[in-house]
C-alpha cells in the first residue's frame, strides 16, 4: 500500500461505490468473438478453414466502460447511439439486464450498431471484420443526448467521455457537456481518441495511453524523461486538472496541475500474464467511480491502477469485480 494513503482509506472509498452514480457517454459497441481451430486450407482459395467451437458476444467500447463500473457495483447511466437492428436490440437488452440505465441511448434508423467480429484460431486472430459507421451522429441525436444529460446532472458524481472515433464524441456534443457540467462539481473524465486534445480543453482529467499522449504532443514517448515532458506539456496547454497516462504493462503516471507527478507500476503477476485488451476501459471506469465516491486524483489513480493490473492478467476484454479488487488490497 502506498505511503500516501492507508488500506483503510482505500476500502472506505470502495465501500462508497454502491452509492456512486456515473454517466458514460461515447461510442457503444458489441464485440463478437468466434473461436476455433484450423486443420486444413480451403480448396476454394488459399485461406484457412476455421472449425468453430465457440461463439460469444461481449460489450465493447463505451459499453465496456459501463460494464466495468457495473462490475464494481456502481450505478451507471449510458448515453450513446445504436442502430435500429438486431445487434442494437441485443446490446440494449444486455445493458438493461445489468440494470444500466439506457434512457440516454438513442436509435438512429440509418446507422448500424457497431459490431466488431473477430475470428480467433489457436489463440491468434485470423481476421476481423467491422460493421459500423464513422459518420457524425445527427444534430437531432446530439440534442436528445444533451437534453437527457441535463435532466440527470444533479444525480451524478462523475462523467466518462469514452471516445472511439465512431462519430459520437463530436464538438457539438463536447460543447453541450461543458455547458451542463461546468461548475457543477461533477468530475468529467475523458478517454481520448483524437490527436488534437484541444477538443477536450478544460475537462477535469484525460486518460490517454502513452502512444496517444505522444501523438498529442508531436513526439514519441520512449523513456521517463519524454513521458514527463509530454505530461507537463499537455497539462499546461489544455488546462486539465489532472492527466493520467497509461503505459501498457508498465502501469500509469498521474500528472496534476500543481506540478506533482506520480508513477505507479503494475504487479509482477499482471506482467506475467499480459493482455491490455480493455484495460483502458477498466482504468477510466474505476477511476471515475472512485472520484464519484469521494477520492482524490491520487487515490483514484491508485485504485484504477490496481484494477487495470488485474484486467491485464485476464485474456480478452474483461471486467474486474469489487471483490477481486478488494482481494488485492
Amino acid at each position: 500500500m502506498s505511503r500516501l494513503f492507508t488500506r483503510k482509506r482505500i476500502l472506505e472509498i470502495m465501500d462508497q461505490f454502491v452509492h456512486a452514480k456515473v454517466l458514460v457517454v461515447g461510442d457503444i459497441m458489441l464485440d463478437h468473438f468466434i473461436r476455433g481451430r484450423v486443420a486444413r486450407i480451403s480448396p476454394e482459395a488459399p485461406v484457412p478453414v476455421v472449425d468453430v467451437h465457440s461463439d460469444h458476444m461481449l460489450l465493447g467500447g463505451s459499453a465496456n466502460v459501463m460494464n466495468n463500473i457495473h462490475a464494481m457495483e456502481g450505478m451507471v447511466y449510458g448515453v450513446g447511439v445504436i442502430g435500429a437492428d438486431e445487434t442494437g436490440e441485443r446490446l440494449l437488452a444486455e445493458l438493461q439486464k445489468k440494470q444500466i440505465v439506457t434512457a440516454g441511448i438513442i436509435r438512429e434508423d440509418l446507422r448500424p450498431t457497431t459490431l466488431k467480429t473477430r475470428i480467433v484460431a489457436h489463440g491468434q486472430q485470423v481476421v476481423r471484420f467491422d460493421r459500423e459507421s464513422r459518420l457524425p451522429i445527427t444534430e437531432e441525436t446530439i440534442d436528445k443526448m444533451i437534453s437527457y444529460m441535463a435532466t440527470i446532472r444533479d444525480e451524478l458524481g462523475a462523467v466518462v467521455i469514452s471516445d472511439y472515433s465512431k462519430g459520437v464524441v463530436m464538438e457539438p456534443l463536447l460543447q453541450g457537456i461543458r455547458r451542463i457540467f461546468s461548475g457543477s462539481g461533477v468530475v468529467v473524465c475523458v478517454d481520448p481518441k483524437k490527436t488534437d486534445f484541444a477538443s477536450y480543453q478544460g475537462f477535469d482529467i484525460v486518460t490517454p495511453n502513452h502512444h496517444e499522449a505522444g501523438k498529442a504532443v508531436g513526439f514519441e514517448i520512449v523513456d521517463r524523461a519524454s513521458l514527463v515532458k509530454a505530461g507537463r506539456e499537455l497539462i499546461r496547454n489544455y488546462d486539465f486538472k489532472a492527466l493520467l497516462i497509461t503505459r501498457g504493462e508498465e502501469g500509469m503516471s498521474l500528472f496534476e496541475r500543481d506540478g506533482s507527478i506520480r508513477h505507479t507500476e503494475f504487479s509482477s503477476e499482471a506482467r506475467e500474464v499480459f493482455d491490455v485488451t480493455g484495460a483502458g476501459d477498466t482504468a477510466i471506469g474505476v477511476f471515475a467511480l472512485s472520484m464519484a465516491s469521494g477520492a482524490t486524483f491520487r487515490e483514484a489513480a491508485f485504485i484504477a491502477n490496481r484494477a487495470a493490473g488485474i484486467a491485464v492478467g485476464k485474456v480478452g476484454t474483461a471486467t474486474v469485480t469489487r471483490k477481486e479488487l478488494k482481494r488485492t488490497l
